[in-house]
């Protein structure tokens, strides 16, 4: 047997973190039919998708999603409404906006989240999607959903 000695380091390496990440990648695409037929598709990679509620009178940001679409699903990244629009249906509107842009023009099948509990479990639950993971004590003293949902 041989035994081989490493040094680990810490430090924040950019060009080590994209080498690594491209070696994983191609482990991965090895070892998945499904990423592998994936490569060199359009599908290969991640595609923003944003949808924002603007106020008329004042152009002032009412709320937003940001998220991407990769491999069928939607992944909805941030969804935040000010307090002032909440509770009249305006979080439900901009979901409904972007699984209906990812279903229909981008072909995706399914929806995935993550929330804290003190954000919005309940809420994405009356939107059909359903608790897959649950985290708790992260960060301390919150628990962290995982919520997905079939599209279509």
């Amino acid at each position: 047997m041989v035994c081989r000695m490493f040094r680990l380091e810490t430090e924040v390496d950019k060009a080590r973190r994209d080498l690594l990440r491209t070696r994983l990648r191609e482990t991965n695409t090895v070892a998945s039919p499904v990423l592998r037929a994936l490569r060199g598709t359009p599908g290969e990679r991640d595609v923003p998708l944003h949808v924002w509620a603007v106020n008329d009178t004042d152009g002032d940001l009412a709320g937003g999603l940001v998220g991407y679409t990769w491999a069928t699903w939607l992944h909805v990244t941030y969804l935040w409404v000010d307090e002032r629009h909440r509770g009249v249906g305006l979080g439900a509107r901009l979901l409904w906006q972007a699984e209906r842009i990812a279903s229909r023009e981008r072909g995706c099948r399914a929806a995935r989240l993550e929330t804290w509990d003190f954000q919005a479990p309940r809420f994405y639950e009356k939107q059909g999607y359903e608790v897959v993971c649950v985290v708790p004590d992260y960060p301390p003293g919150i628990t962290e959903y995982t919520l997905t949902k079939r599209l279509g």
